[in-house]
């Protein structure tokens, strides 16, 4: 039994979702609905009693726990970043016949309406399964038994420990990644890292000579007092706040000028419950790279946005100069980037983004007349850029709390640790740690994320571990972790955000 065939039509579907999934190629309205709102009551009925009726009978597919309480329950699993690389490759969305439709559209669909609908399932059923199966790779067969799966999960809960990472091409990315991390050659270039993104990343779980590839968000879902500590619990739900990935434009180009919508906009529009809010960390920046950040002192807004709109319909080449602060940037440099705030990095340089989660709220207001990897315009975002952009967030503003913002919150003698930001209206406090040799920190109680920034490697001691970290890999210590030691042979420098209490 086949539980597609108890779901409403694609055409009674699409028309349920055109509020949901607006006109817009990139973003819509997030989904608070539940899976059974698309499924025709009558045919479940119908389903239910033939499962009653039947000697055996094998139901598969989405909601097929919602059909029956008997029998074995198996749940099948992908990670979000896995999805994405299907419907690349010509998978449409759930119940809907758009094989060829543009990626774009796909992964909005999946954002706004598919996955939130799936987690909120699978927060129901996940412990009333038998058996786990790794679908991360496809048609190959990975299970095992929730007792085994949910033990590894707690294991990993209570010790340092890393994501899978993947690496992805874009209009403007660089070559820096590709030789640092000796990644494949794929003729063109390597424009993120996703590294340390829970929403998408997954884990590899070891039991004996086999490996369990599963979604971070299980974790979070299932020990998420552990992992994230009561505070961020209290805070956030059932969501992994912090995010580390990398934007690497070395023989680049400059990212998109861009803006983030302040906490109103994004949940009048969007239904989301905070925003995105972030800061640069450079990593590195080579001959003439810079990063562009706050509107400069008395601009004129509506200049701007004129101008901005004359660019996009390909009537003037936009002087982001004349509009923009321009700082050359160096490496370590840290710019911090609240709510509003036009910002992006130039060319030759490597950005750890350091961020709340939320990843899909880049409103694009100017992107250098070029297209994308898939030949059509990259999409802007102009009216939602002049709503969300803060004029306030000027040059005076910039220089005096944005731009090397720090204070030294230890110094012994052989380690410093420096607080960096972020702002006091910013979600995360991020410090920079120099370890010559030893410094036990404390976690206290709050979840950290943390990249080695500088240094070949160190080693992350708690009292479970020795865990061994490599230069540029990000890493999460769970709230369990109440005190974890940094050794290292050699000088080194971590970034490290948490939750701001």
């Amino acid at each position: 039994m086949n539980t597609i065939d108890l779901f409403i039509s694609e055409e009674e579907m699409n028309k349920w979702l055109k509020p949901i999934l607006t006109k817009d190629r990139v973003r819509g309205r997030k989904f608070f609905g539940e899976i059974i709102d698309f499924m025709d009551e009558d045919k479940i009925e119908e389903a239910k009693k033939d499962i009653v009726n039947s000697n055996k009978v094998l139901v598969y597919g989405f909601g097929a726990s919602l059909l029956s309480h008997e029998g074995v329950l198996v749940f099948v699993d992908v990670p979000r970043w896995e999805i994405q690389m299907r419907y690349r490759k010509g998978m449409p969305n759930f119940n809907a016949s758009n094989y060829d439709e543009d990626n774009l559209k796909k992964i909005k669909r999946g954002y706004f309406f598919e996955w939130p609908m799936a987690n909120k399932l699978k927060k129901k059923v996940f412990r009333k399964m038998d058996y786990y199966f790794d679908n991360a790779i496809k048609n190959n067969i990975n299970m095992i038994s929730s007792t085994d799966y949910f033990k590894g999960l707690k294991i990993i809960a209570n010790q340092p420990f890393r994501l899978v990472p993947f690496f992805d091409p874009g209009v403007w990315g660089g070559q820096w990644m590709k030789e640092e991390f000796n990644l494949e050659e794929n003729n063109s270039n390597y424009a993120w890292s996703f590294d340390g993104v829970p929403e998408e990343n997954s884990i590899n779980l070891g039991f004996g000579k086999y490996v369990i590839e599963t979604p971070v968000i299980n974790l979070v879902l299932a020990y998420p007092l552990d992992l994230l500590g009561r505070f961020v619990y209290q805070r956030y739900g059932a969501e992994f706040p912090i995010r580390f990935d990398y934007l690497d434009t070395v023989k680049g180009q400059n990212l998109s000028l861009q803006v983030h919508p302040p906490v109103e906009l994004i949940q009048r529009e969007f239904g989301m419950a905070y925003t995105q809010s972030e800061s640069y960390y450079l990593m590195q920046s080579f001959e003439g790279g810079v990063v562009y950040l706050g509107v400069k002192n008395d601009v004129d807004k509506k200049e701007m946005f004129d101008d901005l709109r004359k660019a996009q319909e390909g009537k003037i080449i936009f002087d982001a100069e004349k509009y923009v602060n321009v700082f050359p940037s160096k490496k370590h440099d840290h710019y911090l980037i609240p709510p509003g705030t036009i910002h992006c990095s130039g060319s030759n340089t490597v950005v750890l983004e350091i961020s709340t989660t939320p990843n899909i709220f880049t409103f694009k207001l100017w992107d250098w007349g070029r297209l994308g990897l898939d030949g059509l315009p990259r999409p802007t975002h102009i009216d939602l850029g002049e709503e969300a952009i803060n004029m306030d967030n000027n040059t005076d503003f910039v220089n005096k709390y944005l731009v090397n913002q720090s204070k030294i919150i230890l110094d012994d003698g052989e380690n410093l640790v420096e607080e960096t930001g972020l702002t006091d209206d910013q979600h995360l406090v991020t410090t920079r740690i120099h370890v010559k040799k030893s410094l036990t920190l404390n976690n206290n109680e709050v979840v950290s994320m943390m990249n080695l920034v500088e240094g070949d490697s160190c080693v992350i001691k708690t009292d479970k571990i020795d865990y061994e970290i490599h230069y540029g890999e990000t890493f999460i210590v769970p709230a369990s972790v109440d005190l974890f030691t940094i050794e290292s042979k050699e000088a080194v420098i971590l970034m490290r955000a948490q939750v701001r209490k």
